[in-house]
């Protein structure tokens, strides 16, 4: 993934921990969903409903002094629907370490806001 700014930066905090001392999996879940929220929704220059997570794995812990940063970018556009991939990654060690904790795909759908029903992605942007 060509990262370019995260979407999302967050600090979890104590709260976010589990037994194990590292960040809940459900949270880290949460952040992913909001930063595909910003992307599908300015994409669909409307609001937008999470409707599947693809294939999502853990592949290092979150620590509670790491810094997140969440990417995503459109892997795939539908009539209604986008496909965005977000991958999550932890500054740690005071800014010395990057290392990949988490990646998926979401798919989100576009919804007129009178109805709450799917409706059509605006144009792609040249």
């Amino acid at each position: 993934m060509n990262q370019g700014d995260p979407i999302l930066r967050v600090v979890p905090a104590p709260r976010d921990i589990n037994a194990n001392g590292h960040i809940f999996g459900g949270w880290v879940l949460a952040q992913m969903d909001i930063a595909g929220g910003i992307l599908a929704s300015n994409v669909a220059a409307g609001p937008v409903a999470t409707v599947a997570i693809d294939a999502m794995e853990f592949i290092e812990p979150i620590l509670l002094n790491d810094v997140i940063s969440v990417y995503a970018h459109v892997e795939r556009r539908g009539r209604t629907s986008l496909g965005i991939r977000i991958e999550v990654h932890a500054t740690r060690e005071r800014g010395t370490k990057q290392v990949k904790v988490t990646e998926a795909l979401f798919t989100f759908v576009a919804i007129d806001e009178a109805t709450h029903r799917p409706r059509p992605l605006p144009d792609a942007r040249t």
